[in-house]
This record gives C-alpha cells, sequence and structure tokens, in this order.
C-alpha cells in the first residue's frame, strides 16, 4: 500500500532510507536543515520540518544528537505543529530515552503517535533493507508502522514501552565503540610487531571476534583514507548517553570509561570529523 511519507533528516543514513522508501513506492517529501543535500534523492524538498510532515501519515526522522532531534520537533514550524491527527512519528535517531519519552508526550497530544525506532546497521544495509529496528512504544502502533520500517529493515524487534527502542540501541552501540577500540588497539600491535596490516585485519575477521562490524568496517581500517561512515564527534556523543544511562540506572561500566576517554582525545586532538576507525591512526602516533 502506497503511504506519504516525510523523512526529516537526509544524512548517510537518512537519505538511504528515503531512498527506500521511494523503491518500495511511497509518496515522500523530505526536510534537511541544508537543502542542497537532500535536493539529489527524486522527492520534493519541504522549507521546513512542518512543511515536510503537513498531511503525511508516517514521518521518519533521522538526526544527529537530541538537540537537533529537539529543534526540529518544536515551535512554530516544528513537527509537532504539522502533524495531522492519527500521524505515526518514527524516531530514528540515537538520543537519550528521556528526550523520546518527551517527544511522545509532545506528539500524543497532538492526537499523533510516537515509536522510537532507532537501527543497527550500516548505511549499506539501509540500501539492501536488511537494518535490525528497535522499537519501544505501543504495540499496535508497531503494527501500523511495519510496512513502511520494513522498507528499510529486515528485522524488526519490539522491545516494550516508550524509549525501550532508545535504550537497546545504546546497549547496542555500547558493544560496537568497545569493539572499535578493540580492533584498533589489535591491529595497531599485530603492525607493531610486524604483520601486514591487511593480513592482521583478515584473520580478526575470520576468527572468533567477527561480528558484523568487523566484517564490514575492513576497508576503513586497512585503508584509512576511506569514506567517513560515522564520525568520531558521533561517537563521542553516543559514549556521553551510554554513561549518563548507565549513572541512571546504577550500571558499572568500567570499559566505557576507558572508550570514552580515548574518543574524547581523539576528538580534543582534531580526528572528530573522520570515521571511528581513526582510532587506530591516533593509536599509531
Amino acid at each position: 500500500m502506497t503511504e506519504s511519507v516525510a523523512v526529516v533528516g537526509t544524512g548517510r543514513m537518512g537519505a538511504a532510507m528515503a531512498g527506500r522508501l521511494l523503491g518500495a513506492g511511497h509518496r515522500v517529501t523530505v526536510y534537511n536543515r541544508t537543502p542542497e543535500r537532500a535536493a539529489s534523492l527524486g522527492a520534493p524538498v519541504a522549507a521546513t520540518p512542518r512543511a515536510a510532515v503537513a498531511g503525511a501519515a508516517y514521518v521518519v526522522v533521522s538526526l544527529a544528537d537530541d538537540d537537533a532531534v529537539r529543534a526540529v520537533y518544536t515551535g512554530d514550524d516544528g513537527i509537532i505543529a504539522g502533524l495531522g491527527a492519527d500521524a505515526v512519528v518514527l524516531e530514528s535517531s540515537t538520543i537519550h530515552p528521556a528526550t523520546v519519552r518527551a517527544l511522545a508526550t509532545a506528539v500524543t497530544g497532538r492526537g499523533a503517535h510516537l515509536l522510537d525506532t532507532p537501527v543497527s546497521g550500516s548505511v549499506a544495509l539501509v540500501e539492501r533493507g536488511e537494518l535490525t529496528v528497535l522499537v519501544g512504544g505501543e504495540a499496535a502502533t508497531l503494527e501500523r508502522a511495519r510496512p513502511i520500517l520494513s522498507a528499510f529493515g529486515s528485522r524488526i524487534v519490539y522491545l516494550g514501552g516508550q524509549g525501550t527502542g532508545a535504550t537497546m540501541k545504546l546497549v547496542v552501540n555500547s558493544v560496537v565503540h568497545g569493539l572499535n577500540q578493540s580492533v584498533a588497539e589489535a591491529l595497531v600491535l599485530a603492525e607493531r610487531a610486524g604483520v601486514d596490516r591487511a593480513a592482521a585485519y583478515d584473520v580478526l575477521a575470520a576468527s572468533a571476534v567477527a561480528a558484523p562490524f568487523v566484517v564490514y568496517k575492513r576497508e576503513a581500517y586497512v585503508h584509512p583514507e576511506t569514506a567517513v561512515a560515522f564520525a568520531l564527534h558521533l561517537s563521542a556523543k553516543d559514549l556521553r548517553l551510554i554513561g549518563d544511562l548507565a549513572t541512571s540506572v546504577g550500571a558499572r561500566m568500567p570499559q566505557l570509561a576507558v572508550n570514552a576517554s580515548v574518543v574524547n582525545e581523539a576528538v580534543s586532538r582534531g580526528y572528530g570529523d573522520r570515521d571511528l576507525s581513526a582510532l587506530a591512526d591516533l593509536l599509531r602516533t
């Protein structure tokens, strides 16, 4: 069934999601703070978030952080002001669960619905429609939204009430950033001990540690000059959110503190806009 869908935020993930929705035959309108970045998607580009969501049955939001998310929802030109009754917002950004719950209350006040639907996977997985979607909110709303989520997600996991999807995304990312730190250290160790970088990585990717992350990050680690898939300044943001969540629930995460200190060092030394695999370059210095 063809639906009217607004996509707010057309960075790497948002643009790929919009492409999958267009490919599935949906009527897509997009909004991005810098409109020229959305112009090549083949969908109408709205001037404001409010204009983008006007008349949309579904709204997919994919933005960098909590501040960016709050900014597009609020104000006279924000998402909330433009939502129609019974519209469903799919909040896919990696943000704090408390932010999700506050937004859900505001969206419900407009007679609409919000699911937190952060995703796990790379842009390549979006393009193949193979993301894992982590869902929090009302189960009945998920059933309505499942055809939209299925355009880019092959596995849709319902986790419970508002904020549980966001929580699980931070849990997953705590492991991802731990893996990233471990792979960077191990690769530099192999190089310093005389093992060829590519050969060392191929062994890691064929070993017991060969998580999907390790496999698909090969090019970024072996050839650090390749395109940025996930910037280190966003890693720093994730690690802050994970730390805040851990503190709020009383979870001890000693490895998280180490991961955060190294990423923060990388950002302070000018690596913030580089891919998270650039931690290996930091450790080579």
